[in-house]
This record gives structure tokens, C-alpha cells and sequence, in this order.
């Protein structure tokens, strides 16, 4: 589509402080096939997990091989538009009584060279420490399972995918304090700094809500500080150019306008998600055409 690949022709002026944020309503392999290849430098996505999650627009209870196919066969379009440094993060959930899906779609997703996964990642939702003088902290959130086989699951995986697992990253730019300052004497590396990388295990508690229909009209939890950290982490020039295929009601989109990347672009079959999405970021919402020639259609739709 001309729509689409043209926008990437065009130099940013000096008017053009902010995000141009484009969602599409269509289906994602359709339309990143509409994308000039090697254009796209950070994708951030959350897809359907395939746990029976109630959606309206598509079937989240696929049997597990189309599943995977299905998955593999959006992220060969990822691939074809990533830029060769460029950073794919993949957020997973799982269930209690189906652990193994976040390792089978990474397996899916390196075998035969497909991607490298460069970095693992723990999007921890609430946790438990306690303290020397024996008290109990308890932060964050999550959803309590009523089981006597199961404890409740307090986190999901953020999967770094790249091309050649070769992409420097900007790890100070989500970096922590030093617990011990010696340290920053100690280590040459510091240059004097009181940063260190903050590791692959990120607290960020979501926002709990009252009324789904009005707070979060969408089934599935994505906040838009997980992606912050992922595009933070990348880098971000003035160019920089960011893709959601699974973009829902805008939480990735919200996180491209803060860290002011130039251009994000998000697609999904549900116009209604993609309204919410317009309301909170001041997007365009266009439409893909010719979908018809798509020959191969997801079994989501």
C-alpha cells in the first residue's frame, strides 16, 4: 500500500515536534507486508496468548500448532521490517495450567535462525519481601487464583528478539542506583557514576480498575511504562520509527508519544480498541485496503 510505505519518504520539519502516531485497522501481516522492509527500528507487542482470553474481534482458543504458525508467521513480517540493529520485544503470558507457552513461541521464534533472542526479561507484578526485622512488604497487583494445585502467577516475560543478537542497547538509560557506593569507586566502569544496569527484572505494577467498559475496555493488562522501559532500553533518535502489530487500545503507542519517537505505527481488527487507542494519544486512525489479496488469514480473524 502507497499509504503506508510513503510516510516513511518524508523528512521530519522542523512543525513536526511530536509523535505521528498512524493505526491501522486491519490485519498485521496484511499490513506490515505494505511496509518498505528493514524501516522499522523498535517493535513492542503484546498478542492474543492464546489462553481462551474472551477478545471481540478474533478466537484466542486456537489448537496449538495453527497457534504457533500463525505466530511464526507474523514475526517473518517483524523480521522482514526491523532495521538490522533493530530491538523486538515480545511480551508472554502464560497460565498456571499451560506453562510452556512463552518457551514454545521463543523456540518457534529462533528456530531456523529467525530471530536471536538477545535478552530475557521479567515483567514482575507484584512481590512479597521480607525484611530483616521480619516484616513483610507487599507491592503490586495481580489476579488470585482459586486452586489447590496452582500458586498465583505474578509475572509474565518480556522476550529481546534481534536479528544477529548483536544490538547495543542503552542499559543506563533504565539504570539504578548503587546499593553499596564503593562500588562506584571500585569499578571503572562506573566513570564516576552513581548507575548501574538495573537487570532483567522489572517490578511495574498495573493499574487496577472498577469499570472495565470505561478504565480499560480491553481484556488483557499492557501498561504503557512496560514499553517505556523496552524503548528506553533500545535508544531513541530523531528518527526512530516504532511498530505495535497487536497495538489494542494504544498502551505502546502512549509509551512512543512520551519518549517522543517519531513516528509509531499499530495495527488491529478491532476499530473499537483502536478508537480508545485515538482518544488517548491523538492518532489518526486509517484503514487498510485491499485486504482481500490477503492469502494467507490468520485463524484469529
Amino acid at each position: 500500500m502507497h499509504q503506508i510505505r510513503s510516510a516513511f519518504s518524508q523528512k521530519r520539519s522542523s512543525a513536526q515536534l511530536g509523535t505521528q502516531i498512524d493505526l491501522y485497522v486491519g490485519d498485521c501481516i496484511y499490513g506490515m507486508r505494505q511496509l518498505e522492509p528493514e524501516s522499522i527500528d523498535i517493535v513492542v507487542t503484546s498478542p492474543p496468548y492464546n489462553l481462551g482470553i474472551r477478545y471481540s474481534s478474533y478466537r484466542d482458543d486456537q489448537h496449538r500448532e495453527a497457534y504457533l504458525a500463525w505466530s511464526v508467521q507474523w514475526a517473518e513480517q517483524v523480521k522482514r521490517v526491523l532495521k538490522p540493529r533493530g530491538s523486538f520485544f515480545l511480551n508472554i503470558g502464560a497460565a498456571p495450567s499451560n506453562p510452556l507457552l512463552p518457551f514454545e513461541i521463543t523456540d518457534a521464534l529462533t528456530h531456523d535462525g529467525l530471530f536471536v533472542l538477545q535478552n530475557s526479561i521479567h515483567w514482575i507484578k507484584a512481590i512479597s519481601i521480607e525484611l530483616e526485622d521480619g516484616t513483610v512488604l507487599s507491592k503490586g497487583h495481580f489476579k488470585p487464583i482459586n486452586s489447590e494445585r496452582f500458586i498465583n502467577d505474578c509475572h509474565e516475560h518480556v522476550f529481546h528478539f534481534t536479528k544477529e543478537g548483536k544490538t547495543r542497547l542503552d542499559r543506563l538509560s533504565i539504570g539504578v542506583p548503587y546499593a553499596d557506593k564503593s562500588n562506584i569507586a571500585r569499578w571503572g566502569h562506573t566513570r564516576g557514576k552513581d548507575k548501574r544496569c538495573g537487570g532483567n527484572t522489572w517490578f511495574i505494577p498495573y493499574e487496577t480498575i472498577r469499570d472495565r467498559a470505561t478504565q480499560r475496555p480491553h481484556p488483557a493488562t499492557f501498561p504503557s511504562e512496560l514499553a517505556e522501559r523496552c524503548i528506553r532500553l533500545h535508544g531513541v533518535t530523531d528518527e526512530t520509527v516504532m511498530l505495535d502489530p497487536f497495538v489494542g487500545i494504544g498502551s505502546a503507542a502512549v509509551a512512543a508519544k512520551n519518549c517522543r519517537i517519531r513516528r509509531f505505527i499499530g495495527f488491529d481488527l478491532d476499530a473499537q480498541y483502536l478508537q480508545v487507542a485515538r482518544e488517548r494519544t491523538g492518532g489518526s486512525i486509517l484503514k487498510l485496503e485491499n485486504q482481500a489479496a490477503l492469502s494467507e488469514k490468520p485463524e484469529f480473524t
